[in-house]
């Protein structure tokens, strides 16, 4: 609370007439005992950031859709931030050589595989941009860090059409057989 001091000892001296001097002392406890209040009453009634997530749509059972060989590029991304790619199908691409194992840093070199794609594509027919396919396929070990650093990259390099899909048995197969860690 406050309160007023006053000294009354100089007040005596004869002769000389002063005015009294007050001295005020102002208790500061009950505000800030109010401001400990009010920060916890805001604390406690505001609402955190909702998480940010990215929309996934998954496709309903059915038969798959046909795409051409020439516009897929199927991407795995495995443990220890390593990546296997391979364009078409699995089988030709490992008889032609179109496929790679690498150590890429999927947060650098993707990216470029994916606009090297691209640029193949719109040389073999222009307007061939709307057909390309990315499938992304993720292992069981590889990392989500990975898995979303990919679908980054498919919004960064505007890719209209890109799946989320399982590694088939005998992908697994062909990889055990070529030695390389899922």
């Amino acid at each position: 609370m406050a309160e007023m001091n006053t000294n009354t000892a100089d007040a005596r001296r004869a002769g000389v007439r002063r005015s009294k001097k007050r001295s005020t002392r102002v208790d500061l406890t009950p505000m800030v005992d109010l401001g400990f209040l009010l920060i916890t009453f805001f604390i406690f009634t505001t609402t955190m950031s909702a998480p940010k997530v990215l929309p996934l749509i998954m496709p309903a059972e059915g038969p798959g859709s046909k795409a051409a060989e020439s516009a897929t590029l199927t991407i795995m991304p495995l443990a220890g931030d390593c990546i296997f790619y391979y364009h078409g199908q699995l089988d030709d691409a490992l008889q032609s050589g179109r496929f790679g194992y690498t150590g890429y840093n999927i947060n650098n070199g993707i990216g470029d595989l994916i606009r090297q794609k691209q640029t193949a594509m719109q040389r073999i027919r222009p307007g061939y941009q709307k057909e390309f396919i990315m499938i992304v396929k993720p292992a069981y070990a590889s990392s989500y860090r990975n898995v979303v650093n990919l679908l980054d990259e498919v919004l960064i390099n505007s890719i209209p059409r890109y799946v989320l899909t399982d590694i088939s048995s005998e992908e697994k197969a062909i990889l055990a057989m070529k030695n390389i860690e899922l």
